[in-house]
């Protein structure tokens, strides 16, 4: 688990969100507080976070928009192409990254060692320190109450950050 940020996915009935923190630590202090770690990929049709360093993020980011351009935006395949190269890079697999992608039918977590996985319900995923705080809150306000797609993410990572001294509650959101 990397102590570096929290990335909530949702991919709701009408819309697909994802959110981030803007917390940028190094050991135990925060470097900067209103980091940005969630994009739009492959012309507004793809949305991606990450959890990791900042100049890792970068380098993943642009290899998976290449991967996408030659995938013409397919996700599926996309995912399973970047993947096996990350793998295999010997430079790239040593990044300590993970990252989330996600279009209105597809919600995907990618790491280093190859794992593509999509979420048993295949609608949350969680990324990041506090990532399991924001899941877990995710889960109950899913269940539980009747909130529009972008607030459930939002609200889910302000409990993140209230519990996750490497999350803090400046919430940045994109959604499909």
């Amino acid at each position: 688990m990397f102590e570096a940020t929290t990335i909530l996915a949702y991919k709701g009935k009408n819309h697909s969100v994802i959110g981030g923190d803007g917390q940028v630590t190094f050991g135990n202090c925060v470097l900067k507080g209103n980091a940005t770690k969630i994009r739009m990929l492959y012309n507004g049709k793809i949305l991606s976070g990450f959890a990791g360093s900042t100049a890792d993020a970068f380098t993943l980011f642009e290899m998976f928009e290449r991967i996408l351009e030659n995938r013409k935006g397919d996700l599926v395949k996309s995912v399973v192409d970047f993947s096996k190269e990350w793998r295999k890079d010997k430079y790239l697999r040593r990044l300590e990254a993970m990252m989330i992608v996600m279009d209105r039918e597809h919600l995907f977590i990618l790491s280093g060692t190859g794992d593509v996985v999509e979420p048993e319900d295949g609608k949350i995923a969680a990324i990041g320190s506090g990532g399991n705080y924001a899941l877990s809150a995710a889960r109950a306000l899913d269940k539980f109450a009747d909130l529009p797609e972008s607030e459930l993410v939002r609200e889910s990572l302000l409990i993140a950050g209230e519990l996750c001294i490497y999350t803090n509650t400046n919430i940045k959101l994109l959604e499909l």
